[in-house]
Order: structure tokens, then sequence, then C-alpha cells
């Protein structure tokens, strides 16, 4: 019996990173978990029942709360693990964790869900989140410094397996390393088609600036197209705001009740730049066209014209565009479920064993 661990860069919150490390943890349920650091109060209960071990930023006063202020401890965090005697170490990354420190017959593979963000993207990072002007100059100097660390780090890894085409280049392009393309896991099973489709647009998002919700909110109010905005986030004033009479602003909504929105859209908006974008597939899932922004992980699942449609530019007139195109249009439901099976939780659980299973023969030769 091999011994496994796993890593991931934090657990203060609960999005789609977490949702893959429990399906790792469903692979291998006996591994414990290797963290900067864990709030169980931000995140399902089960997360408790499972072997946790974090570091020393753990104990930092308000860290759970508020991370990113200690980006450069990270590094530090990860580098005090020393996980040489485990056989296999799986690191699900997108900040630094794929820096723990293994042995030489450790076998370590990293899912790379996107070469750390704002390390390497430092000026698109600050956009999004509102940075100014000085803390975007107070934060170049630390950048510059995990940068090196950060490419380093990445030669700790024996393989690199990634979440969408879009990250494999950037782990060709930062990393100057191969990978291979394994698709995350989404729950396709959870949706299913309508008998009827009612006559509204669908968005199901976090609301902050850079998923780029306000090109949906102004395209749909322009084109007196009914919208619902599914989500909350701290740009859910700036988007009121700014929208027209067709446009509807739920909140959050309980599973079931997404679902249900999902199989009677006429069609679900994924306007951002986004690593992968779960929501898309599980709107394929119930039978549902993706109009998507031609970029990132939707150019992985969306097929132009079979199951949904792309504008090129970031901009509303391109979204409205994309909008009239596909009202000329007509999708078979049948053929946009059977594309989103192929990103399945099964495909993925399939996927991700034999990958592992043939990298660890591999690594015994």
């Amino acid at each position: 019996m091999i011994k496994v661990a796993l890593v991931h860069d934090w657990l203060n919150q609960y999005g789609g990173a977490e949702q893959v490390l429990e399906v790792l943890k469903t692979l291998y349920p006996d591994a414990p978990i290797f963290t900067s650091i864990y709030w169980p109060e931000a995140l399902p209960e089960a997360y408790r029942h499972w072997d946790i071990r974090t570091t020393f930023m753990n104990r930092l006063p308000w860290v759970k709360r508020h991370h990113q202020p200690f980006l450069p401890l990270y590094p530090l965090a990860f580098d005090s693990l020393d996980l040489s005697r485990y056989d296999l170490v799986i690191s699900n990354k997108s900040g630094f964790c794929h820096g723990v420190i293994t042995g030489p017959e450790t076998l370590h593979i990293c899912y790379c869900l996107t070469p750390t963000r704002y390390v390497w993207d430092l000026g698109h990072y600050a956009e999004r989140e509102g940075l100014g002007r000085m803390t975007r100059a107070a934060l170049q100097p630390v950048v510059s410094g995990l940068r090196i660390w950060d490419r380093l780090a990445a030669d700790r890894v024996d393989h690199f397996i990634a979440i969408s085409s879009t990250v494999q280049r950037r782990i060709a392009h930062y990393y100057r390393r191969d990978s291979v393309v394994v698709y995350p896991p989404v729950d396709t099973d959870r949706f299913s088609p309508a008998e009827k489709v009612d006559d509204y647009y669908l968005v199901v998002s976090r609301l902050v600036p850079y998923k780029r919700v306000d090109l949906a909110v102004e395209a749909l109010s322009r084109l007196d197209r009914p919208l619902m905005v599914v989500g909350e986030g701290r740009d859910r004033r700036r988007l009121e705001a700014m929208a027209g009479q067709s446009v509807t602003f739920t909140g959050r909504l309980p599973d079931d009740e997404v679902a249900r929105l999902m199989a009677r859209c006429r069609a679900f908006l994924f306007p951002g730049l986004d690593d992968f974008g779960i929501s898309p597939v599980r709107a394929m899932a119930a039978g549902r066209p993706v109009i998507a922004f031609a970029g990132g992980g939707a150019l992985d699942y969306v097929q132009e014209g079979t199951t949904g449609l792309f504008f090129r530019e970031p901009t509303w007139d391109s979204l409205a565009s994309a909008i009239r195109r596909f009202e000329e249009h007509s999708f078979d439901p049948g053929v946009i479920c059977s594309r989103a099976q192929q990103f399945s939780r099964a495909v993925f659980e399939e996927r991700m064993s034999t990958l592992v299973s043939d990298m660890l023969q591999t690594s015994k030769r």
C-alpha cells in the first residue's frame, strides 16, 4: 500500500478548487491533506472529519478571513512541509502548494488549476481586484521575488496535469514544463433537460468584476431581453445600477433551483475569461447552449454552432451581436448533453486514476 498525501493552497473558502479536492479525497480516502491555513466554519461539515494538517500560518491573526495580504509567507509555509516519507504527493494548485519538499523517491504530481495568477499576471489581477496604483507599486518587488521562487518550485514537480488547454499553455510558458490535460470534475448527473424552455437568458456567477457580468447586464438591457443573474458578490450594487428593467437579480439560490433555471433558460451566458468554468458545463448537461467569450476554458467545451456560440471582443455589443445570431439558430439538447458528459466526474476519476497509475509505474523503472 503506497502512502499518499494531498496538498492544497488554503482551506478558508469554498469554490471550484475545493470541489476538485473533494474528488481527489474520494480517490485517496486515507490521504492526509496538507495546507497553509484551515477555517472549518467556511467549509462543508465533511471536512471536519478529514485529517487536515496546517502550517505556522494557521496561527496568524486575521489570516483565515483575509489570506491575500500574507502573500509573501506562502513560500515559507510550503517550504516548511517535508513530505519525503510519502510515496505519492498530489498538489491541487493555483497558488504555492506545488512547492512542498518531497524525497527523491516520492512521485509529485501537480494538478494545476493555473500558474499563480497574481505572480505571473499582476497587471490583470490588480485590475480585476481594483488595486490602486500605490498598492501595485508596493507589490511589484514582492512579486518579482515570488516569480523566482515559483519558477524554481515548479522544478520540484515530477508531472504537471492541467485543467484546460489554456492552462497547459501557461504551464509551458511560465514553467517551461510539459503537461497533460484532465478536465476538472463536473457533477453532470445533477442536471437534465426540461420539457419546456422559458424566455430568459441566464448567468450564474460570483458577482465580482473579472467575471464580466456587466457585459451580460449591458447587452441584455439594451436588447430588452429577459436576463436572470444568480449569485452574490461585491459587484452586485454596481450591476443593479446599470441594469434595465429586463434584468432580474436573484442572489444565491439552492442547488435544485439553479438546476431548474439552467434547464429552462434559452441560453447560458459566460462573458468572462476563466481558466475552465464549471457552470457553463452544468448548463450544457441540462441541454442548454452556451454563449461564451472566445477564450480560456470555454474553448475546450463550447463547439461553435453545435453546443453554443462565441463572442470575440470583451464588449457588450459583441455579446449582443452573438445573441442576435443565436436567436437565428437551433440547437439539439441531446447533442449538447452528450458533449457535457465528456467532462463528468466519472470521466475525471477514470482519467486521473489511470494517469497516476501509469506515472507511478514509470517512476519505478
